[in-house]
């Protein structure tokens, strides 16, 4: 910090925001490797980044760069990944509903792990098998019947689930007995995921009993707690760090007489607090004894969380992050739609005037990611700052872009 201004990873944010404009996601690569390097001491070199967090192809390079794995949801992020130069065995494959085609791909790709989420699944890799003789290796994932502490549409290993195959019900046992004796799989393991934005670690222990207890009878090598561990949003909000969760689940797991190796797939807790997100203000509508509105250029088109979710984000002034944030106002997007909001009562200096431009902090993870063209808006650029470098590794969309799968002859 210079004269209360605000740097990155060395980098004035204003300059930035001069030099690649807003909206514009400002990545702290420092933090992105320290966070890849606690997780892989933690969990080893099979730990995986839940890459649905935010990908691109530098994420992808950086993240192998540091010995993890990247654990990836669709063919499409498989593709992100292979093109970036990730080997296939480097990969886990996750999705409810993989289609034949994704299948195939990720066979094609050596792919080191494919999770196992349905009976339906298993019939198509015993259909793959027959067709090209392939014998994937597989973890097969249990549903654990943990409701964990979350927003219930972050939920996913309540027995209520899209995911997985039931342990209450026998479906992980019937699951785990078919693909054992079948030819068309290599059966390494078993999975599990709890959830999302998670902070409490006792969930986490409470799923690794039924899961261990779940596995036990069949002698596997590898037991994945998956991810969904927390992060602060919000001041006066804690969250376990990834030592802390890790301490936990090992030591549910020794508890539990686990010998099989144990590793996740941490994704938010790896990239949110990397990086924040720079706006520039556009309105300050001041209605009397109601609200004050401050309009920016971004929204729901970059951060859908709060709309999705109702998740709280924090904004400050990088002209004067040290001046004392004495105003409650409603920071809105920039969208035609009523609930493109970003923050309700958010705190921000009284000086905030059009022209500012208004930083969101924690925002590297699901922003980028879950981004959209609503109202055709132009996704933004990423910009990755260490040692007082910056580099652009993705650009603003442009609105050529938005004309690219047009068929103007249809």
């Amino acid at each position: 910090m210079s004269q209360g201004r605000v740097s990155i990873g060395g980098c004035d944010l204003l300059e930035l925001a001069r030099e690649h404009g807003t909206p514009l996601f400002v990545y702290d690569e420092q933090h992105l490797r320290s966070r890849c390097q606690e997780a892989r001491r933690v969990f080893g070199d099979r730990a995986a980044y839940a890459s649905k967090a935010f990908l691109c192809v530098a994420m992808a390079r950086l993240v192998h760069s540091e010995g993890l794995c990247l654990d990836v949801a669709t063919g499409g992020e498989m593709h992100v990944a292979l093109a970036a130069g990730v080997p296939g065995d480097r990969l886990v494959l996750h999705g409810n509903n993989k289609s034949m085609s994704e299948l195939r791909a990720a066979v094609d790709a050596g792919v080191g792990r494919i999770v196992v989420d349905s009976f339906d699944e298993l019939d198509r890799l015993d259909a793959l098998h027959a067709e090209t003789g392939s014998r994937p290796p597989v973890l097969l994932r249990f549903t654990p019947g943990v409701e964990a502490h979350t927003h219930e549409y972050l939920l996913t290993g309540a027995d209520d689930s899209k995911f997985g195959f039931t342990v209450s019900t026998g479906a992980a046992e019937a699951a785990m007995r078919r693909a054992r004796a079948s030819g068309s799989v290599e059966v390494l393991g078993v999975h599990s995921h709890i959830g999302s934005q998670v902070l409490d670690a006792s969930s986490f222990t409470k799923a690794v009993a039924v899961i261990a207890a779940a596995a036990e009878p069949f002698g596997v090598d590898e037991i994945s707690v998956g991810g969904g561990l927390g992060v602060p949003y919000l001041n006066g909000e804690t969250a376990p760090t990834i030592t802390q969760w890790g301490e936990a689940v090992h030591e549910a797991c020794r508890e539990a007489g686990v010998t099989a190796r144990v590793t996740a797939e941490p994704g938010r807790s790896i990239a949110a607090a990397a990086a924040v997100t720079l706006y520039t203000v556009g309105t300050v509508k001041t209605i009397d004894g109601v609200r004050t509105y401050v309009a920016v250029d971004g929204g729901m088109s970059d951060n859908p969380r709060p709309l999705l979710y109702g998740s709280g984000y924090e904004f400050f002034l990088p002209r004067c992050a040290e001046e004392r944030r004495n105003k409650l106002v409603t920071v809105v997007g920039m969208h035609c739609e009523s609930g493109d909001t970003l923050a309700r009562d958010a705190a921000v200096p009284s000086s905030i005037a059009v022209g500012d431009v208004l930083a969101s902090p924690v925002t590297g993870a699901y922003g980028h990611s879950m981004g959209s063209n609503y109202n055709k808006a132009l996704r933004p650029a990423v910009v990755f700052v260490e040692d007082g470098r910056s580099r652009l590794v993705v650009r603003r969309e442009t609105r050529d872009d938005l004309l690219a799968c047009e068929m103007f002859d249809a």
